[in-house]
């Protein structure tokens, strides 16, 4: 591995992307590198304007290094021809934020869950009074963080995009949640996503310890192909923890949840760690907006808004986890996502698909949910509505949980989950 020690300062340094990881980077380095800045959109950030290069610059300039934002993708971006030719010379926020700081880091990837199992983990760590930091995909940017000692840890989510350009970052403490077919608009292929997620395997030493899940195809198929440094442990996500006897937390009850909670309890087993102040905090976790939050809630009636899933497997544990359920989805559909559950896992749910794209959904969908389509959401939540009314069935659960991008209609995800809950409020209280 490629020593660390200032590798990036006093070098002559390009910084590619201004999103916030782009812009964290730049002012970390300012005053201990020279930086350059790039971005496709070169209007972007007024006020780093006369810090911008163009391209016939970046041609005469030989750079030591190249920091490349997570959005980057190098074989469609304007620096594509460039940045292929220097490949040995790139690099991430997390490589130069490994290069600055040892101190004791959780990291989280995978498909599904990383958000919610990195900040579980950040509250259960917060109670028990340590100086502990969220950061990367969640939370800050990697170097972004000030005041950081040498008690500090760092509990970090890494996306795929994040970890595939790394060339040093690694983690002590590593965990791949899950792997399903994903991103193949970035990565291609699902080879090339497996790869990206297993970087940070591929960069821990005999001293870290990788959790993984114990039953997932795609990392077991991983794991038999090559010998890793650190200690792999194998979470049992179906396993019946003690634990969850101990806590009445609704938020638990469903299948991914309690798979993200298996593997918080996994690692903090290492930590040491007070058991009342860990039961404390599980009681209290209330989750994170638009990932599988429960809105409202009475005798007859469940809504949950699921804005995060982007992907039919972000919403099959969820759907698992309810009876009498009138599903919400559509949006811009994942290029190679299919839909894994069979018609057997559907005899308590009812599918509403809106959108443009809502052919391909009902294409995946037909025999084996009954399924209503619309033109836009809020025609489609209007008749789940009139539906509840005319039937007076008693518990009902409304799910919304596309599974599927929203770029179609709406900025992001937190977007669109401001949205539903808006509708929900029309309905419900005629606000």
């Amino acid at each position: 591995m490629e020593k660390t020690e200032n590798i990036f300062f006093g070098k002559k340094i390009l910084i590619y992307g201004l999103g916030k990881s782009g812009i964290s980077s730049y002012k970390f380095l300012k005053n201990k590198a020279l930086v350059y800045l790039f971005d496709d959109n070169f209007k972007t950030n007024f006020r780093l304007k006369s810090k911008l290069i163009n391209f016939k610059e970046i041609s005469q300039i030989k750079f030591d290094k190249i920091i490349i934002s997570p959005g980057i993708d190098i074989s469609k971006c304007k620096l594509s021809k460039f940045l292929n030719n220097n490949l040995s010379k790139i690099y991430t926020d997390l490589d130069i934020f490994y290069s600055i700081y040892k101190n004791e880091s959780i990291t989280i990837t995978g498909t599904n869950g990383k958000s919610t199992t990195a900040k579980i983990l950040f509250d259960v760590l917060l109670e028990q009074k340590k100086d502990v930091r969220l950061i990367g995909n969640i939370g800050n940017p990697v170097l972004s963080e000030k005041k950081i000692t040498k008690k500090t840890i760092f509990v970090i989510e890494a996306s795929s995009y994040q970890l595939e350009y790394s060339k040093i970052f690694s983690s002590k403490y590593a965990a791949i949640l899950n792997i399903r077919p994903d991103h193949f608009e970035r990565h291609r292929n699902l080879k090339n996503y497996i790869n990206a997620k297993f970087k940070l395997l591929d960069s821990q030493t005999k001293n870290c310890f990788a959790y993984v899940k114990k039953d997932d195809k795609f990392i077991n198929q991983k794991l038999s192909l090559k010998k890793y440094n650190s200690k792999i442990i194998k979470v049992n996500t179906k396993k019946n923890y003690d634990i969850l006897r101990r806590i009445n937390n609704n938020y638990f009850f469903s299948n991914t949840n309690k798979e993200n909670l298996s593997f918080v309890i996994e690692i903090t087993k290492k930590l040491k760690l007070n058991n009342n102040l860990f039961l404390k905090t599980l009681q209290k976790f209330k989750g994170l907006k638009y990932r599988q939050q429960i809105i409202f809630r009475d005798n007859f009636l469940t809504i949950i808004n699921d804005s995060k899933s982007t992907s039919f497997s972000s919403s099959e544990g969820i759907l698992k986890s309810h009876s009498n359920i009138l599903w919400l989805l559509g949006g811009v559909y994942k290029k190679g996502d299919r839909l894994n559950l069979k018609r057997k896992d559907f005899n308590n749910v009812r599918a509403f698909i809106y959108g443009k794209n809502k052919n391909f959904f009902i294409k995946e969908l037909k025999n084996k949910v009954k399924y209503t389509s619309f033109d836009k959401l809020n025609e489609a939540l209007k008749n789940v509505f009139n539906l509840i009314k005319k039937e007076k069935q008693k518990k009902n659960v409304i799910l919304f949980s596309p599974c599927a991008a929203s770029f179609d209609s709406f900025k992001n995800f937190e977007d669109r989950g401001f949205y539903f809950n808006k509708l929900i409020k029309q309905h419900l209280y005629g606000k």
